[in-house]
């Protein structure tokens, strides 16, 4: 199959004639070489990239924008720790739960359908948190919260697999990903903004007013996503036919290199790695939702009352991140290598987590250890995502990213649910810290028995 493609689009890049053992084949000149299809391929990453930085950009403002509503919140409805923890967390139930039924579902509609009616009730979910009233309402909204959103990070990857080749992901990935620390670094200060500023207007707190103006962007996506999103088996303008069967090709020569032919669903579930894949990712995640939910209710703790303060503190974290997270995706890329580029952040990142939960820290001392520790763990994601989008392809892909993902935000219901517990009982979350870091300790060991194919790749 990938022999008849590299024929087809041979015939249309040349006129050069020749005729071998009999046969004409004056059509199929050389086949392209590599830095036309290495510009072919960046030029489609810059026509459906940003689009989903954009997307993960909003996800992640309408998934952790709670943590800025619980400072008026809790207050005004009463709301311990524990439930405020407990809501927090049930968001990623609703995600895990609906998450492979919602890729399955993605394999039938198409990713620009499945993707934009993700969005549109993702963010008619958040607007719903307007009416919030107390415990039950607030951990209700947040499950459904969770179910509107399941399915798009792993819809997201599985659909830039249909696009670019493996060797092509890894600084695509981190740009994708890197929505995630670059939406903290512009919604925390609005966060801020609307909580001081809204506070009142029309008679309405400030933080219904925070998840109702947050609850736009992604709707406004959403349709955006409809009309003009292309699906990866679809003529679209920008591409010539030419174009469109080399990258058929490319993607095909990675899919043939594959030696798992078994795509049923009951594959998926008793595939060892797919499960490994999700523990790491959830240990990645017990750390970066801790500082997520918690980091602004840590610097209240500390005597920083201000949302507007908080607000802008919060960021640095994310900041950094944002550059550690292009850089080590950019390196991994050029070295080849994905194991080590994991390894080392998540190891940080777990020793400047440990090193947070010193009860004599002094202030500037702790915010410098969240934001070194923030930094390494998302680093790490760009890179091990790499893994997964190139051991699972073909049938495999959608659900064994949606399976692997469940897994993963498994660690996001346990960790904001228990560090509200742990707030409520001891009034303390430095033992829930250093068991997080702990367990990434042990995840770090798991990355160096992913498949041997997975953690060196063909830079050509």
């Amino acid at each position: 199959m990938a022999q008849a493609a590299h024929a087809r689009i041979a015939c249309m890049i040349g006129n050069q004639s020749t005729v071998k053992h009999g046969f004409d084949v004056g059509c199929m000149p050389a086949l392209p070489d590599q830095s036309r299809i290495d510009r072919l391929f960046n030029r489609v990453s810059w026509r459906i990239v940003p689009f989903l930085c954009l997307s993960v950009f909003v996800a992640y403002i309408d998934r952790v924008n709670v943590s800025f509503a619980k400072l008026q919140m809790n207050g005004e409805l009463h709301l311990s720790e524990a439930a405020y923890g407990l809501g927090a967390g049930l968001f990623f139930l609703g995600y895990i739960l609906f998450e492979i039924p919602s890729n399955l579902a993605l394999q039938k509609t198409g990713a620009r359908v499945w993707l934009a009616r993700i969005m549109i009730t993702w963010g008619l979910a958040t607007a719903l948190m307007w009416f919030v009233s107390g415990a039950t309402s607030f951990c209700l909204l947040r499950f459904v919260l969770g179910v509107a959103e399941a399915g798009f990070v792993p819809g997201a990857l599985f659909y830039l697999g249909q696009w670019l080749p493996a060797r092509k992901r890894g600084r695509v990935i981190a740009l994708f990903m890197v929505g995630m620390p670059l939406s903290s670094v512009i919604a925390s200060p609005l966060s801020g903004a609307i909580l001081a500023y809204m506070s009142g207007f029309a008679g309405v707190s400030g933080w219904r007013w925070l998840f109702f103006i947050e609850a736009l962007p992604p709707v406004l996506l959403g349709v955006w996503a409809l009309a003009f999103l292309p699906d990866h088996n679809r003529a679209v303008p920008w591409l010539s036919e030419e174009e469109r069967h080399i990258i058929k090709n490319e993607i095909e020569k990675e899919q043939d290199k594959i030696e798992n032919d078994d795509h049923s669903l009951l594959s998926v579930f008793t595939d060892k790695n797919i499960w490994l894949i999700g523990f790491i990712d959830g240990a990645i995640l017990l750390l970066l939702y801790t500082v997520a939910f918690w980091f602004p209710s840590m610097l209240h703790a500390r005597g920083i009352t201000n949302p507007m303060t908080i607000g802008f503190i919060t960021v640095l974290p994310h900041l950094c991140a944002v550059v550690s997270m292009l850089v080590n995706g950019w390196h991994s890329d050029k070295s080849g290598e994905r194991v080590w580029h994991v390894a080392i952040p998540a190891i940080l990142a777990a020793v400047f987590l440990s090193l947070a939960t010193i009860p004599s820290l002094s202030l500037s001392l702790l915010v410098a250890c969240v934001v070194v520790a923030n930094a390494c763990v998302l680093a790490a994601l760009p890179p091990f995502w790499c893994i997964p989008t190139q051991y699972l392809e073909g049938g495999k892909a959608a659900p064994g990213l949606a399976l692997a993902t469940s897994i993963a935000n498994t660690a996001g219901f346990f960790s904001t649910s228990a560090v509200g517990f742990a707030l409520q009982l001891t009034g303390s979350i430095g033992g829930v810290m250093l068991t997080f870091a702990g367990i990434m300790m042990i995840a770090v060991c798991g990355v160096f028995f992913l498949p041997k194919g997975s953690k060196n790749f063909s830079k050509k």
